[in-house]
């Protein structure tokens, strides 16, 4: 399985987390993947076979196009045939911003992209359908590039996400009301309309993610993690991961090579 990851150019990054690609390279053995929140809205396409998704109980068929929303728990996806999908992992504000989205009401949701959105995928869309050129992230950058040229993002929300990732999820909301100068009622309401979370649930998410950071620096002692993830005790950290992955931590396979873990690495 290819694995591949590309920041943006700089005129993107306060849009765009990274770029992403995951190719199967031929392979079409059925495989279920876990996933887990991070935090970042996507939107993906899929050029190869299409994924079912489990995020309700049952399995449903996908389609090629997806945006797909802040998620709070973790959900499966397993292909249907061979895996080629590119993915485009934004910033939190950055859909609200660039097309007015209410994130709040795609919470949970991965959703067919919107027809004003398919314009994305553009440099990869043709007459008879879908074809992947060579170097297809450095392409897709070089696109959006053009764009959204000169578009900013500097709202509320988006200010207290840079907050809230620049302290590792490790601040109070009295810390960041003090900080953006907002009443609490404010910024609650801006968050979920532009972001779809509370900002309170978005900094366990990124506590969350604090946790793989660490652990792939090689830091695999559980006091520390704990300590350095912000967490009360052992007992409140392992409920926290259990509660977002399905798993206990010290049985969570942080080495493996799959989705979760790429979607999740910095």
């Amino acid at each position: 399985m290819q694995y591949e990851r590309q920041t943006p150019s700089l005129a993107l990054q306060h849009l765009i987390e990274c770029y992403w690609l995951i190719d199967s390279e031929g392979e079409s053995s059925i495989d279920t993947q876990k996933i887990i929140p991070d935090g970042y809205p996507e939107t993906i396409l899929h050029y190869k076979s299409a994924y079912e998704i489990n995020i309700d109980g049952q399995w449903h068929l996908q389609p090629k196009l997806l945006l797909a929303g802040q998620i709070k728990n973790h959900f499966f996806l397993r292909n249907t045939g061979e895996s080629g999908m590119i993915g485009i992992k934004w910033q939190p504000a950055a859909l609200s911003v660039l097309f007015g989205l209410d994130m709040s009401t795609i919470t949970n949701k991965i959703v067919e992209l919107p027809n004003e959105m398919t314009s994305l995928f553009k440099p990869f869309m043709t007459e008879n359908g879908i074809s992947i050129p060579e170097n297809p992230l450095t392409i897709l950058d070089s696109y959006l590039a053009d764009e959204f040229n000169n578009i900013e993002c500097n709202t509320l929300s988006s200010n207290a996400v840079d907050t809230i990732i620049e302290r590792k999820g490790l601040i109070t909301i009295n810390e960041l009301i003090t900080l953006l100068s907002c009443s609490e009622r404010q910024l609650e309401r801006s968050f979920k309309n532009v972001v779809g979370l509370s900002p309170k649930f978005y900094c366990r998410v990124i506590r969350l993610g604090r946790i793989f950071e660490l652990m792939q620096e090689g830091n695999k002692d559980w006091g520390d993690l704990v300590y350095h993830s912000g967490f009360y005790d052992q007992p409140h950290f392992i409920k926290n991961f259990k509660e977002f992955t399905g798993e206990d931590p010290s049985s969570y396979g942080f080495d493996e090579r799959n989705m979760a873990n790429f979607h999740l690495k910095k």
